[in-house]
């Protein structure tokens, strides 16, 4: 079911200088409560629920990891330099990575295993992997992860490399001053670290009201975008809201579907990829990078009607040839 939403006139008119720019992630607030809610998700019947499970593993070690973690902040000439030319503050591409993020990569590996149940045969194999690794291979690997390599990135690998790297940058990110933060030339990246969003919210309550929130897939920053434009290409045309509804359902059924899903594909004609957005005034619990992973059927109906991603999910990584990610790189161009 497809339901258009406001004009852009309608959502510009308000001022921008009452809604608050930037959301900085909440050491306390990231990864327990993302476990939790993949937690959640998975007790639904959800078709991938011993994957979510794993994940939520993993969020409770990052969460267990980052209570005893302190990254290398970045410099005052790095923020200043930052701040004059509009740039993310800490960038994910710039290559300066604090090396202690290969540490927490053992250390998340570590908890997993000692939380339990024991591991698949599959996993045990991909953790010795992981182990061996020498420091080439571990920043070849997170270099196509950030520059999203599709054919150089290892879909088995990459969750557990992103979730170490989402400790470092969401520990920098948790200490910045949103103050600080810089407006950027391209919206739809991360103020912060110029990371693609993962998916966005619909917030509820005190100044965040009724406004949506981009949420970044690595240091969990949030910023502020109007909804009347496409969070990939900027586009204010043919913006669309979709849900995985019953496709046995008529009309009327679909309408009612469209009006409480909590869990909508905002899609875009223009460029014709499409990112999630929650509604939390249906769902309180909508955790956007936790709703996003476990909302697989959503996005089949969305490939099925001509629309792809507008950006990877960090904890899911596509198979691909070199030829096929060229050319969905050129189709993103």
């Amino acid at each position: 079911m497809t339901q258009r939403i406001l004009e852009a006139a309608d959502i510009e008119s308000l001022d921008p200088s009452a809604i608050p720019r930037i959301r900085m992630p909440e050491r306390l607030a990231v990864f327990a409560p993302r476990a939790a809610r993949l937690r959640q998700l998975a007790s639904r019947g959800n078709p991938i629920a011993g994957y979510l499970r794993l994940m939520a593993a993993l969020a409770d070690a990052q969460q267990a990891v980052l209570a005893h973690f302190k990254a290398q902040p970045p410099s005052p000439e790095l923020i200043a330099s930052a701040q004059q030319y509009s740039m993310p503050l800490i960038p994910a591409l710039s290559g300066a990575r604090d090396p202690a993020w290969r540490d927490v990569l053992l250390q998340l590996l570590d908890r997993i295993e000692a939380a339990g149940p024991p591991l698949t045969p599959p996993l045990v194999a991909l953790f010795a992997r992981l182990r061996s690794l020498d420091v080439a291979a571990l920043e070849a690997q997170a270099d196509a992860i950030f520059a999203q390599r599709f054919a150089d990135v290892d879909p088995a690998s990459a969750p557990f490399i992103m979730a170490a790297l989402q400790v470092v940058w969401t520990d920098l990110a948790a200490d910045i001053d949103k103050r600080a933060v810089p407006y950027l030339d391209t919206p739809g990246l991360c103020p912060v670290c110029g990371s693609h969003p993962v998916a966005s919210t619909l917030r509820i309550g005190g100044a965040y009201d009724n406004y949506r929130y981009l949420q970044c897939g690595l240091c969990a920053t949030e910023w502020h975008m109007v909804r009347s434009k496409c969070s990939n290409c900027d586009s204010t045309k043919g913006i669309a809201y979709q849900v995985a509804g019953s496709p046995d359902a008529d009309a009327a059924a679909r309408e009612a579907e469209s009006k409480n899903a909590a869990l909508k594909a905002e899609s875009c004609d223009e460029c014709h990829t499409y990112r999630k957005i929650g509604i939390q005034a249906k769902d309180y619990e909508f955790d956007p990078f936790a709703d996003d992973l476990a909302s697989l059927t959503l996005d089949l109906l969305m490939g099925a009607e001509g629309y792809r991603r507008a950006s990877p999910h960090p904890w899911l990584w596509p198979e691909q040839t070199a030829g096929a990610a060229e050319t969905e790189g050129d189709e993103s161009a």
